[in-house]
């Protein structure tokens, strides 16, 4: 375990930059009371963060992020240890900074029955801007985030990515010298966390804006000039992303095989004793060894090549270490049926679905097979969970047809739930129940009565590991257990088809590795999976799937044919985002076309 730096060396030593920072902790302690337990949220945690960069807080959920960031902006007070923020004392005088800081929380508060431009004023006039310069600093943040043709739109009729943007721009109505994010790109689509981010590199550059980001996609932590790894409430770590790449030198491998499916040659790679980590990325699957041996399954035709390491290896190799009881999580079902049947358990033909005169989905038509992994992708808006609610049974249809697992939706929607799951983005629990009293409720909901309702709900809290949180309010769960206890009452009765809504968003890799573990052992026994995902390397445990932009869809097929068609012309296999992004574009490109 690396400790946090003492105070007197808060800043990395191997930039011999001496300005001072922005932001410094020093010892800082805080803890919770949650029920009759005490929760230590930030343990003696130092750093400092400088100014004039983008500076990003990364660690997995629960390892004091959120809580960080509260205490910067004068939110919460600190149990012990200093904490200044632009130079002033946070403790003494919050109010003082909170008006020379922009703070933007995991779920910003936009007034969804206000226009764009009535969040603005509202905005402007809670930061105390003068009306002669509104015009002025509107037109510059609208244009900036791409806003300036929906001033008169209400925020809740915006998609989640134009929210995500709204938000960040109401924070800028007055300029902050220090701008906190709190995990901004979460639950936004490829395209719209590529644009937030364009807008934090131009306030870096054109106002000297100073940037604190936190953020669960990985991928992102390449993108800061440096970053601060924080776990269990401590700082482990301060340095460029680069730096923490380096340590992995000799650790990272791509394998593959012409004989195995991906998903069997990642469980084969699991259980080598050389290997901490197994991935699947495109046509191979990623290793992170333990040394610097390479793994050599005993597989005809196998092909292990040397790759270069990243941010994500060094985070999975540090925390996955430390992390009890993730050896293998894998799901087994206690009734083995017929689900493996070979046809088609989904059938989607010409599926529309119209608001007034406008067509939310249309003429959609797909095709999902027995047993596959389905994935469900679009930006944000683009009809995806529309049509993944007709699927479900939960919004009616307007026209065409679909049936899930033989039963028509148009005409059948009850039974046709009773022989599903569905696990919702935001996890559908019943926040002031318990963990047992969840599984009571939903287990009851579909239909399970005496001895096999209590077998079905003690299979739940031993396979999932919730029984020592039976007791715990399901509100009070960290997020990657309120993620499992979402999925142990989707499987209860262990459903032929399973449908996921973006499940883990916002989830760190480590509980985003296990949950996919989970997943693939339940396509091994025949559950068919359909999933909807804004992270595109998630896209890659897809055995098929469609994307679709305004209402239909654009393509279908294997994520490697997807790469292949839309990655664009480079000279290595093209990442699923560079190929989701570059179909989006051409479709852009050919709704403009003369």
């Amino acid at each position: 375990m690396i400790h946090s730096p003492p105070a007197a060396d808060l800043l990395p030593a191997q930039h011999g930059i001496s300005s001072k920072p922005v932001l410094a902790l020093n010892q800082v302690d805080k803890g919770f009371m949650v029920g009759k337990n005490r929760i230590i949220a930030l343990n003696g945690a130092s750093c400092g963060i400088r100014a004039g960069m983008v500076t990003g807080l990364i660690g997995p959920d629960g390892a004091g992020k959120t809580t960080l960031m509260r205490l910067c902006a004068g939110l919460l007070l600190p149990d012990r240890g200093t904490l200044r923020v632009l130079g002033m004392d946070v403790t003494r005088n919050p109010l003082e900074v909170q008006a020379q800081i922009g703070y933007m929380p995991q779920r910003f508060g936009l007034y969804e029955d206000l226009s764009v431009r009535e969040n603005l004023d509202l905005y402007a006039d809670l930061q105390g801007v003068s009306a002669e310069t509104r015009t002025e600093r509107y037109r510059q943040l609208l244009s900036m985030a791409g806003l300036e043709g929906f001033q008169d739109r209400l925020a809740g009729r915006l998609s989640g990515g134009m929210k995500q943007k709204l938000g960040l721009v109401c924070t800028l109505v007055q300029p902050p010298r220090l701008l906190l994010l709190d995990e901004p790109t979460v639950g936004v689509d490829p395209v719209s966390r590529r644009e937030l981010w364009q807008i934090v590199y131009h306030l870096v550059e054109t106002e000297s804006m100073s940037v604190l980001l936190s953020t669960a996609y990985l991928d992102e932590a390449e993108r800061c000039a440096e970053v601060v790894l924080i776990h269990g409430g401590r700082i482990l770590g301060h340095d460029p992303p680069e730096a923490f790449s380096r340590q992995m030198a000799g650790r990272t491998w791509l394998v593959r095989t012409p004989g195995s499916a991906k998903r069997a040659l990642q469980r084969v790679l699991s259980r080598d004793p050389v290997v901490l980590d197994a991935l699947i990325l495109g046509t191979a699957v990623r290793v992170v060894s333990h040394g610097c041996t390479p793994p050599l399954p005993e597989i005809p035709e196998v092909e292990v090549m040397p790759t270069p390491p990243r941010f994500e290896d060094y985070f999975v190799a540090t925390l996955k270490d430390t992390t009890a009881n993730r050896e293998d999580n894998r799901i087994v079902l206690r009734t083995v049926n017929d689900r493996a049947n070979g046809g088609d358990v989904i059938v989607v033909d010409h599926l529309a679905r119209r608001f007034g005169a406008f067509f939310a989905v249309d003429r959609v038509s797909f095709r999902v097979r027995s047993g596959e992994i389905f994935g469900l992708l679009g930006a944000n808006g683009a009809g995806k969970t529309t049509t993944f609610r007709m699927l479900c049974g939960l919004l009616p249809i307007t026209s065409g047809t679909c049936t899930v697992a033989g039963m028509n939706l148009r005409t059948a929607a009850a039974a046709a739930r009773a022989r599903i799951g569905y696990m919702a983005q935001k996890f559908s629990l019943y926040g002031n129940l318990t963990v047992l009293q969840n599984l009571r409720f939903f287990s009851s909901a579909y239909g399970l009565r005496g001895s096999r309702r209590r077998t079905q709900i003690d299979w739940a809290l031993a396979t999932f590991g919730l029984a020592p949180y039976a007791a715990t309010e399901s509100q009070d769960l960290p997020l990657g257990f309120k993620q499992r206890l979402a999925l142990a009452v989707a499987l209860m009765h262990e459903p032929e088809v399973l449908f996921l809504d973006e499940p883990t968003s916002g989830v760190d890799p480590l509980a985003r590795r296990d949950f996919w573990t989970q997943i693939n052992s339940l396509a091994d026994q025949g559950v068919t999976v359909l999933v909807t995902t804004h992270f595109m390397e998630e896209a890659e445990y897809c055995d098929r799937l469609v994307i679709m932009a305004d209402g239909r869809v654009l393509a279908e097929g294997t994520p490697w044919e997807m790469k292949e068609r839309h990655g664009g012309a480079l000279d290595r296999e093209a990442t699923m985002e560079e190929a989701f992004i570059g179909l989006l574009h051409d479709h852009q490109l050919a709704g403009t076309a003369p």
